[in-house]
């Protein structure tokens, strides 16, 4: 078995549907959440976008800490420019994975704020977060879209607003 193709075979399937999803985004509503506690429109469609970097970003580090990087989410004005924002970091993953080998992905990786470890796992484990991540944000995104009544794409076979009842 070929994990790294695997991966890469799931990065690419995940785009098609994630890319839907981003297309609907309405930007005219950035501010929009259905609940006080939930992300922003917009800042939650952001950050789905810039996920599909975190692949390449487990293979090109060892650690990510807030304390030294924090979080400057990437700006879109637009659906073209989110997709693209979305497009550049799934091309630059699916590179990053092609330079590895399997056991590569075997090596640690960390999540901290300086001295507060978030998270340990291996490679091969953000890489899994972070597709977990982008399939759990995009659902939440769906959600976002159903109550404002925008149709939402089928991810895993037919929405509800692509079947004929």
């Amino acid at each position: 078995m070929d994990i790294i193709k695997l991966l890469q075979n799931e990065l690419k399937q995940e785009a098609v549907t994630t890319r839907k999803f981003l297309a609907l985004v309405p930007f005219d509503k950035p501010d929009y959440a259905p609940h006080e506690k939930s992300m922003k429109m917009l800042p939650l469609a952001t950050h789905i976008a810039d996920l599909s970097s975190w692949p390449k970003l487990g293979v090109e580090t060892d650690e990510l800490d807030f304390a030294t990087a924090p979080y400057n989410p990437q700006k879109a004005e637009n659906n073209e420019q989110l997709i693209a924002l979305f497009d550049k970091g799934i091309e630059e993953s699916l590179a990053s994975l092609a330079e590895v080998e399997e056991a590569f992905l075997e090596r640690p990786w960390i999540l901290r704020t300086g001295e507060q470890i978030h998270a340990e796992m291996t490679k091969y484990g953000l890489i899994r977060v972070s597709l977990n991540q982008i399939t759990h944000h995009r659902a939440q995104l769906g959600v976002y879209l159903r109550l404002l009544d925008i149709p939402i794409p089928g991810s895993y076979g037919p929405s509800a607003d692509e079947m004929n009842f």
